[in-house]
């Protein structure tokens, strides 16, 4: 999904988790197997830190669309003419089918949009799953709409829509939908989308219309159920790292690779090429094997992480719908507080050796910004706010700070889920 709509979208969040909170019913009632709580959370967290990316982009984002448009424009449609909307939208639609499918055929496209197919998972969750670079990367694929004429709020009015409607198809709870397969971006065609299997690996792409993959051969039905997630799995429940483990993999084969072309060719190139001097290295595991990344906080400590995962999303939210409120300092405050805090909450459940220091040092800067950066009057009830959040946060963590170490091996921690009963305990 692209995300130039910034503000339609913020203003949705309450309707996603709606929807989410509907999905979960559901799955408890049919006994199915669709969310794990490690999953969900790393999916809205990557989410989240795409929306705080957006807080302090969304002005370079759109600054070159507006300039084309104003200075070198062909002609103009007019938002008072109904007949514009629908023209304007093939457009829209046109252009984001092309940048969906570069995203998958060029390297260094797909170092962002992958992010969004890490989850092996299916579910509404996996919608807000987005890249915080992808944003940045996507925006001049629709500069030609602005040379052919289309004003930039009915862009944004009409991108927005692109990017909702994409929403409710991350779903396993729909099925085929009859003539609307062949027309519409449905459930069942987008799920073939994120499938892992050989024949389902990059294939339909629309946003809403699925008409351009059938245009341009890149058309799959959905068969037998897919595998879902990458190829190569992401094996981390890190959200930063899940923005830049691909970036970090391109970069390390540049620098192993011996000649200067092959360098460059690597960020140029369809994912899965390597120069000849530079192997491929063995994954962790296969997803079409059924086996699916599943590790957990320490006994008691799921309660911590959801808890954790709260404030971060409060401070975002407070970005999102009370920017105005806030000086510079404290915007940048409240992001860092949010990531890090994010990032603390992904090695909570990977049980990483270093996340009882990292949320320590967290805590104590939580602290200082506290006291440095409230208004005079309030700097003493802002202190002692900060340390009792402190202490909640971090007698838990300390108390099992022995349980968090890093694993020999990705393996170890990769049990099978052989049945849908058992993934539902999952």
């Amino acid at each position: 999904m692209s995300q130039q709509g910034f503000n339609a979208i913020a203003l949705s969040i309450p309707v996603f988790f709606l929807l989410i909170g509907l999905e979960i019913w559901l799955e408890r009632r049919e006994r199915k197997a669709l969310y794990r709580l490690n999953d969900t959370i790393n999916d809205l967290a990557c989410g989240t830190i795409q929306q705080l990316a957006g807080v302090f982009g969304k002005t370079v984002l759109f600054a070159g669309y507006i300039l084309l448009f104003e200075r070198f424009a062909f002609f103009r449609l007019d938002p008072g003419n109904w007949a514009h909307w629908p023209i304007a939208f093939l457009g829209i639609d046109f252009f984001y089918y092309w940048f969906h499918r570069a995203s998958h055929e060029v390297n260094f496209l797909w170092a962002a949009h992958i992010v969004h197919h890490q989850s092996e998972e299916y579910n509404l969750s996996v919608a807000l799953r987005q890249s915080a670079i992808q944003q940045f990367l996507g925006a001049p694929f629709y500069w030609p709409l602005a040379l052919l004429g289309v004003p930039p709020m009915m862009f944004l009015a009409l991108d927005a829509f692109d990017t909702l409607y994409q929403f409710w198809i991350h779903t396993r709870t729909i099925g085929r939908m009859g003539f609307l397969e062949g027309i519409l971006n449905t459930p069942s065609n987008h799920r073939v989308h994120h499938g892992s299997n050989a024949k389902y690996i990059d294939r339909n792409h629309g946003g809403v219309l699925i008409v351009w993959d059938r245009l341009f051969g890149t058309y799959q039905r959905e068969e037998e159920e897919p595998a879902y997630g990458v190829t190569r799995p992401l094996a981390n429940w890190n959200p930063l790292w899940a923005n830049l483990q691909y970036w970090s993999e391109l970069v390390g084969v540049a620098r192993r690779t011996r000649r200067w072309r092959d360098k460059l060719l690597i960020f140029l190139k369809l994912p899965g090429w390597r120069p000849a001097d530079v192997p491929f290295e063995k994954p962790p595991y296969m997803p079409i094997e059924g086996r699916k990344y599943d590790a957990r906080p320490p006994g008691g400590l799921a309660t911590e992480a959801v808890g954790q995962f709260l404030l971060a999303m409060g401070a975002v939210i407070a970005l999102l719908f009370g920017g105005g409120l806030f000086t510079v300092p404290v915007k940048v405050a409240l992001a860092l507080f949010a990531v890090w805090g994010l990032t603390n909450v992904g090695g909570l459940f990977d049980r990483r050796a270093w996340l009882p220091a990292s949320e320590t040092a967290r805590w104590a800067a939580t602290f200082a910004a506290a006291v440095l950066l409230a208004p005079a009057p309030w700097r003493l009830a802002a202190g002692a706010s900060a340390l009792a959040f402190a202490a909640a946060a971090l007698v838990p963590v300390l108390r099992k700070r022995e349980r968090f170490v890093r694993p020999a091996r990705a393996e170890e921690q990769l049990p099978v889920l052989v049945t849908q009963e058992e993934g539902a305990r999952a």
